[in-house]
């Protein structure tokens, strides 16, 4: 098996081998960071790797953290109807695209290529989000990186074009049953029956 074989199933089960105490003295160290922190490298080089992460100008990595919770909301106290008292807020995105918007919001000269899970606590989730920075000449020159610096793929992140963009936007399911995602759940809406 080659290194990254190794890295990917020492991270498959955490709670089980060596990362379990070492994840442990980590997360107490990234509370006390700040909520978006560049890092030099990846946590989990082999997850970066296959998400196109290439340690070379003009790629940055940046540890996202995003808070727990929020998704049920207290029961009102006044009286209300039935359809207006539901405790359920309906979120369309997932907590790895907020986090990805938040890291994109504060590098606004960077494109989000992907990003990963690294952790959680009670508190907060982790994810690691690989930017390009799509001025660099070192990306520009890059045959396999260049697609980037089209005037199409500015604003992706916002705009669900990235992994779990395309996840919180269904686009993963296929065949019987989504027959409403494509191309898009509003498109479907104001289609002319």
């Amino acid at each position: 098996m080659g290194m990254y074989k190794y890295i990917r199933d020492a991270w498959k089960s955490p709670k089980q081998d060596i990362l379990k105490n070492e994840l442990r003295g980590r997360i107490a160290e990234w509370r006390s960071q700040p909520t978006t922190f560049r890092i030099e490298r990846p946590t989990r080089l082999d997850r970066a790797r296959s998400l196109g992460y290439r340690a070379k100008q003009g790629i940055i990595v940046v540890r996202q953290r995003v808070d727990r919770g929020g998704r049920m909301r207290p029961r009102p106290a006044g009286g209300r109807r039935s359809k207006r008292s539901s405790l359920r807020k309906d979120l369309n995105l997932s907590y790895q695209s907020v986090a990805e918007q938040r890291t994109a919001a504060k590098y606004p000269n960077c494109e989000v290529l992907n990003s990963y899970y690294v952790a959680e606590d009670g508190i907060y989730y982790w994810y690691e989000v690989i930017l390009i920075d799509k001025n660099h000449p070192a990306i520009r020159s890059d045959s396999q990186l260049s697609w980037i610096t089209g005037t199409k793929h500015t604003n992706r992140v916002f705009r669900g074009l990235t992994s779990a963009g395309k996840r919180s936007r269904a686009l993963y399911n296929k065949g019987k049953g989504a027959e409403k995602v494509r191309p898009s759940q509003a498109a479907h809406g104001n289609r002319i029956k």
